[in-house]
């Protein structure tokens, strides 16, 4: 097993806390002004102007079938490098809470979804647990 260290970033959707390796994370702004787009997928809520780049803007809480609302207040904008095929992409998140390290002994990666590889597993806390996830693993079409 790896010795590694990780840092993510850990944010809420709903009631639960949830993170992603701060590698994919480029900036954390303020929710904006969104343009709706016709026939798109049921997780996109719309794209906005990032800096000049049009930027998709998900809404993970669909993607994960979380179903309560929230703040819906600030957006996780991912490198379009390393977390997307199909160009900038932000993710609708309620609050962002910090950056944290991750040691390799406390993630549970039974959790793990095989299918879609959307979940890298489930940090273990003092305080609770912290679901992993893996933007990569969503796309906006």
């Amino acid at each position: 097993m790896s010795t590694v260290t990780d840092q993510v970033l850990e944010f809420q959707l709903g009631e639960e806390t949830y993170c992603v390796s701060i590698d994919y994370v480029t900036e954390i702004v303020d929710v904006g002004e969104l343009t709706t787009v016709p026939n798109s997928a049921p997780h996109v809520e719309g794209v906005m102007d990032l800096r000049g780049r049009t930027t998709s803007i998900v809404n993970p809480k669909v993607v994960f079938d979380i179903d309560t609302e929230g703040a819906e207040q600030r957006i996780i904008v991912f490198d379009p490098e390393i977390a997307a095929e199909d160009g900038a992409v932000g993710w609708l998140v309620d609050e962002v809470y910090q950056v944290s390290q991750v040691e390799p002994e406390n993630v549970d990666t039974s959790a793990a979804s095989d299918d879609t590889k959307s979940i890298r597993g489930i940090v273990k806390r003092d305080d609770g647990f912290v679901i992993w996830v893996n933007p990569a693993a969503i796309r906006t079409n």
